[in-house]
């Protein structure tokens, strides 16, 4: 092509008449000079034609844009008005046209037909979130916004929890964890069960000690020990899991990894809205329903913009209670919301500010007595429980066209949560008796971080991160009209961190990943009342260096292995003591894990997908919330565990709409110390972790005509036998149980309707061997499984 004024322009209008006639192969090229630019440039395109648009956008921003695929003039875009860079503004005017942007060079592009790519839903192996313009998942969770083939770690991305996609009925992370075998979760109900990745589990009880997996709403941590809060993923673009440890870029309490919930983006270009509702009915159980909505809003064009979300959903219950004759005491309701107001003022700046908040309330406790039936127990007093959270968060960010990104992100997170068990039949108990066990958590972070990522060359972040948090636990046991205080504790934990990781590539197929993050931190513990011993430390120091040496090997076009190693911790504090008003402190425990793995990715709609890993982990001085013969509470440090995994995920495709997911993840592990050494041998395991779980899935989706598509899925879960706790007091088996599900769905125009069914087979099976620990010496508590359910719902989307 020639260059020169004139001759640019004549050439320029001809292709724009190509274009305009709808033939192909057609050319989009804009060919004024680029300047360099102080400001993203005006754009003001209007709704039109794709083809057109795209020679609108290229003239106006002398991007070089082409093209050989046919039909554009047959796609109608919104249109793009504000002042944007021109990939933003690319971007936008393909979303949800079927045609994505791939980069060429830094100034050009060529828009192709996306492949269809469908999400299996409730099977984790099909990966959805952030798409790059050349097809890749952009994990952001690595906080530098890696591609998924390049990541060297674990990771698993999953999708499908927007309105309008297969997964219709309302999840939560625990729905997730019994699906995605590298993670797993506690029973004792939706609000207060603790989660784990693969394999990092410390104990089944909540307590003092730090959580050994993070959650993140966002750039915000949701807690920092305790229950996580199972809140509702509606509305939310995806869920990022990052096997751990992180240390480096997450700090302490990531030593299991993190999980990453990434909320839909408020679109600040058009209004959107969308409803859901459903109805369920449990085989011999009560009803329940859930709603939700979503009002996206923008209140000045591409400036200022909100997204609304609110649910409400019920669990009816299917505990029965033969003392009291009660039938389905163990409803839960669930009330929640979350807001977020966008601001983006031009030259790359953009702001978010938002807030969640949820409130959970059950009527009684959902176990069962092996001795009574499957589906009942004998309990004097209802135990009733609750959980709330509220969170706020703000976000600012500055992106230069350099690949430079400037990151500040603020939280405040209150989570409260109070338990009732009945205490009646507790060793000592005379009369009704109830013990009560409330948390009080309040968590304050501030992180700010300053990254570049550019392909072909060294991607880099530098951070700085300061945390607060206050943890209160307050405890009762007497008569249910007037029980007394016992002793709890409140423990302080200040931490302030510097970290650092960049990856070179040393060659276009190798990558090496090197980091490190400096932490200071002090944890201060004050007994709620006067132990009877003094024997404990009121503050405790921790200093420490976490590193990160990782590398990616492109060993084919989609094809990577990697190799990871990190280490992490959890800081000590002060807890209750075996024994009656007493308290002492527990160290920090660490953990190192070395991981390597191989990673392949298909090559447009037909192949397989597969990443598959093995992981070898130390975990020293591991920390643990325990309970003793009377059912009361405490925390130690029980020792060393040497942990060995095996995981697989993989989605094969053989034709077009039809997808074969499986997932499975292998662990042995044994822990070594004096309290796993009242155990036989065989139980001497790490609470919660079968040797071996796994799920499959089989999904088909079909078009008929232009504004119907039918999706039909069946899927099998199977999860292995695992063990309450460490020692012989706690090795309660549990587990060992197989599930079969089924999901069909219908999208018509705007209404996606679907009919789900769980547990098809009504198996009978202990999920969880604990739901009153007051009676934990009678080894007879289940948390049995949901008999058959079926769900009907519909969406419907603006």
């Amino acid at each position: 092509m020639a260059s020169g004024g004139s001759s640019r322009h004549d050439r320029k209008y001809a292709f724009r008449s190509v274009l305009t006639r709808g033939l192909c192969p057609f050319l989009i090229l804009a060919v004024f000079p680029v300047a360099a630019r102080a400001d993203d440039p005006r754009i003001a395109i209007p709704p039109e034609p794709l083809n057109r648009a795209l020679t609108d956008l290229a003239r106006q921003t002398g991007f070089d844009i082409i093209s050989t695929e046919p039909g554009l003039d047959r796609v109608r875009t919104t249109g793009v008005t504000g002042q944007m860079a021109a990939r933003d503004a690319l971007q936008r005017l393909l979303k949800g046209t079927g045609f994505r942007a791939i980069a060429i060079d830094a100034h050009s592009y060529r828009i192709e037909r996306m492949p269809r790519r469908l999400l299996t839903p409730r099977i984790i192996a099909r990966r959805t979130p952030a798409p790059t313009s050349d097809g890749d998942i952009i994990v952001t969770a690595s906080k530098q916004n890696a591609t998924l083939l390049r990541f060297p770690g674990s990771a698993i991305m999953i999708g499908g929890f927007a309105p309008g996609t297969p997964t219709a009925r309302p999840l939560t992370i625990d729905d997730v964890a019994r699906a995605t075998p590298v993670l797993q979760n506690t029973e004792l109900g939706i609000g207060r069960n603790k989660i784990f990745i693969r394999g990092i589990a410390d104990s089944s009880f909540n307590g003092a000690t730090q959580s050994t997996a993070s959650v993140y709403f966002d750039e915000v941590p949701l807690g920092y020990s305790g229950p996580e809060p199972s809140l509702n993923l509606y509305d939310m673009k995806g869920v990022e899991i990052l096997e751990g440890p992180q240390g480096t870029l997450y700090g302490a309490g990531a030593i299991g990894g993190i999980i990453r919930l990434t909320p839909n983006p408020v679109d600040l270009t058009r209004f959107g809205a969308s409803f859901s509702s459903g109805i369920t009915a449990t085989q011999g159980g009560a009803a329940g329903f859930d709603v939700a909505g979503m009002a996206n809003v923008p209140i000045l064009r591409d400036r200022i913009g909100l997204r609304v979300v609110g649910y409400r959903d019920r669990d009816g219950g299917f505990i029965g209670d033969r003392l009291r004759t009660l039938s389905n005491v163990n409803r839960t309701d669930t009330v929640g919301g979350r807001a977020t107001l966008a601001v983006a003022p031009g030259n790359g700046w953009s702001f978010e500010i938002g807030g969640v908040q949820q409130h959970i309330a059950a009527v009684d406790a959902q176990y069962a007595e092996r001795m009574v039936a499957a589906l009942d127990r004998r309990a004097r007093l209802a135990q009733p429980y609750s959980s709330d959270i509220t969170l706020l968060r703000g976000v600012a960010r500055k992106r230069w066209d350099s690949g430079l990104e400037l990151l500040s992100a603020s939280g405040y997170v209150d989570l409260q949560t109070s338990d009732v068990f009945d205490a009646t039949r507790a060793i000592g108990s005379i009369g009704p008796t109830i013990y009560t066990n409330a948390q009080s958590a309040a968590l304050l972070v501030q992180e700010t971080r300053l990254s570049r990522a550019v392909p072909g060359k060294i991607s880099w972040l530098l951070g700085v991160a300061v945390l607060h948090n206050r943890d209160i636990q307050a405890r009762a046991l007497g008569p249910p009209d007037q029980p007394f205080d016992i002793i709890g504790v409140t423990n302080r934990t200040d931490s302030i961190s510097a970290f650092g990781e960049a990856t070179w590539p040393t060659t276009h197929r190798l990558s090496i990943t090197l980091g490190a993050r400096a932490t200071a931190a002090r944890t201060d513990g004050e007994p709620s009342s006067r132990p009877r011993n003094d024997s404990f430390i009121r503050g405790r120091a921790t200093r420490r260096i976490d590193p990160t040496l990782a590398l990616s090997w492109l060993i084919a076009k989609r094809t990577a292995v990697f190799a990871r190693f990190q280490t992490g911790y959890r800081t000590g504090g002060l807890a209750v003591a075996s024994g009656v008003g007493r308290v002492l402190d527990f160290r920090s425990d660490s953990i190192m894990v070395g991981e390597v793995g191989l990673r392949k990715q298909r090559s447009g709609e037909i192949g397989l997908d597969l990443s598959t890993a093995v992981s070898y982990a130390r975990w020293r001085d591991i920390q643990a919330d325990l309970y003793n013969r009377r059912g009361q509470p405490y925390t130690a440090n029980i020792g060393n565990a040497e942990i060995a995994g095996l995981e697989a995920i993989g989605d094969w495709v053989p034709v077009r709409g039809l997808h074969a997911s499986f997932a499975f993840l292998y662990s042995y592990n044994i822990v070594d110390g004096p309290i796993a050494q009242s155990s036989v041998r065989v139980n001497r395991r790490l609470p919660e972790t079968p040797a071996f779980s796994g799920n499959a899935g089989l999904t088909y989706r079909w078009t008929h005509g232009d504004t119907s598509q039918f999706s039909l899925g069946v899927f099998g879960r199977y999860f292995g036998r695992s063990v309450l706790g460490t020692g012989d007091f706690l090795d309660v088996s549990q587990g060992k149980y197989a599930v079969l599900d089924a999901q069909l769905g219908w999208h018509w125009r705007r209404f996606d309707f679907s009919l789900s069914g769980d547990n098809l087979a009504n198996a009978s099976a202990n999920r969880f061997a604990l739901g009153n620990p007051t009676i934990l010496a009678t080894r007879q508590q289940t948390t049995p499984l949901r008999p058959r359910n079926l769900r009907l719902g519909v969406t419907v989307g603006f």
